[in-house]
């Protein structure tokens, strides 16, 4: 009897420890169910924010490409402006150089042309 009881005891345990056993293997199995789970959530979001900074470094580099490119035209604008004005100012020295020749030149015309009617009204008729 002692012996039976022995067997139904260690019968009993056996089948409690099998049963731990597998309840242990179920909740390492669903822990690791859920660790990937949620891995592969923050991978999700890990991969995205890396996609976006990349996106982002990629547009960097575009703006600073066309900011050299658009800083080199305005350089070109600016001398291009100031050739323009010089050559303004240029002109403008040459149109005030002609109006002083053309005076100059009037006021020759005037001088002569009244040296020649005096010539004329003093020379023997």
């Amino acid at each position: 009897m002692l012996s039976r009881l022995l067997r139904e005891h260690q019968a009993k345990q056996s089948e409690r420890k099998e049963l731990q056993e597998k309840r242990r293997r179920e909740a390492i199995t669903a822990a690791t169910c859920l660790t990937e789970a949620l891995v592969d959530h923050l991978n999700v979001g890990v991969a995205q924010a890396y996609m976006n900074q990349r996106k982002l470094d990629h547009e960097v580099k575009t703006l600073q490409v066309q900011a050299a490119q658009f800083a080199k035209q305005t350089g070109q604008w600016i001398g291009m402006v100031e050739n323009f004005n010089q050559a303004l100012k240029e002109i403008g020295d040459v149109e005030n150089w002609a109006r002083s020749i053309e005076l100059d030149m009037r006021t020759i015309a005037t001088a002569l042309e009244y040296v020649y009617k005096g010539q004329l009204q003093s020379a023997p008729s």
